[in-house]
């Protein structure tokens, strides 16, 4: 009789053991990815507010602090690139879906890298520094190929700043 007098407390006792580990099954798993908002740190969307927060600063005509803000955007996005290539790497021949998505995402930060690239040497060139843009200029075109518009552009402005002597009229 004593034990089924412990019923009760056995089921009271365990049935609110168990209420805290309801929560996570309530919320969308989405939420759970902190990296997938665009409004955090580790994301390409950074690297745009970067670049815009830099536009906006040249502008005003605040040159050293749009350095900050392009040379921000430039290592985020060459960090991006960076991570995006290794787990591209680890996965390939383990699940294709994996690589093909690192694939696309390290194609964006490129580009985006060498659109931060694009912007600081445009403020060197500006200030009148085109020993310090045509490193820039020579990296975008490694990384995106002569044939890219920004390919293009980059080796362009490197002809006119005199770097390069012949003219590339691409493919």
């Amino acid at each position: 009789m004593n034990f089924l007098k412990l019923i009760p407390l056995i089921f009271i006792l365990g049935i609110s053991s168990f209420s805290n580990n309801a929560y996570s099954e309530t919320e969308i798993p989405k939420n759970y990815k902190i990296l997938s908002s665009k409004s955090k740190k580790l994301s390409i969307a950074n690297v745009e507010v970067y670049i815009n927060d830099g536009d906006s600063l040249i502008k005003n005509g605040e040159y050293d602090k749009a350095k900050e803000m392009y040379d921000k955007a430039r290592s985020l996005a060459r960090q991006l690139s960076g991570f995006y290539r290794d787990l591209n790497g680890s996965f390939r021949g383990i699940d294709a879906r994996i690589p093909i998505e690192m694939d696309e995402k390290g194609r964006e930060s490129i580009k985006i890298w060498a659109k931060s690239n694009s912007r600081l040497a445009a403020l060197y060139k500006r200030k009148k520094q085109p020993e310090v843009a045509v490193p820039l200029l020579v990296e975008i075109i490694r990384l995106m190929s002569p044939n890219s518009p920004e390919g293009k552009e980059a080796y362009e402005t490197l002809l006119q700043l005199g770097f390069v002597d012949t003219a590339y009229k691409g493919l």
